[in-house]
């Protein structure tokens, strides 16, 4: 699991200040699910945050991915074409992408927006790990922009 993220996008708050990112997180987590928080933004903007202020700041927000990469020079979200934070991909075990796109179909910064949202994470995840093809293989992203 690659969640693309900027800590200063009010649509990634939406995600973390609910909790819905963290419980993401823990649940698949739980299940094998290795998750990679990957920050793209470069070090000239103003959004940037250093390696030890964005872990700080995760371990404030109780988040629970397996690593936090710091991709300030842009390689591997230009690679994934990461377009807006969050983003999110899934990439099962033999390296292929099967799920690119939005975390959910509520294209909003509003926390509560949450509870009533399609999660096309869980979806994804839930058909892959029981060996289906993935329903909602591609969904549109949103978000901020990745500060590249």
């Amino acid at each position: 699991m690659l969640e693309w993220t900027n800590p200063e996008c009010p649509f990634v708050q939406k995600h973390y200040d609910s909790s819905n990112m963290q419980s993401l997180q823990k649940a698949w987590g739980g299940k094998d699910v290795v998750w990679l928080t990957i920050n793209s933004t470069h070090p000239r903007h103003g959004d940037y945050k250093k390696p030890e202020q964005m872990a700080s700041l995760w371990k404030q927000k109780n988040a629970a991915p397996q690593a936090i990469l710091m991709d300030s020079d842009g390689k591997v979200g230009r690679m994934y074409q990461a377009r807006t934070t969050p983003h999110m991909y899934i990439v099962n075990p033999q390296g292929s992408l099967v799920y690119a796109g939005g975390i959910d179909d509520k294209r909003s910064a509003n926390p509560a927006d949450v509870k009533t949202a399609k999660n096309y994470v869980t979806a994804a995840l839930t058909d892959a790990l029981a060996g289906k093809p993935v329903t909602t293989a591609t969904s549109s992203p949103y978000g901020c922009s990745v500060k590249y």
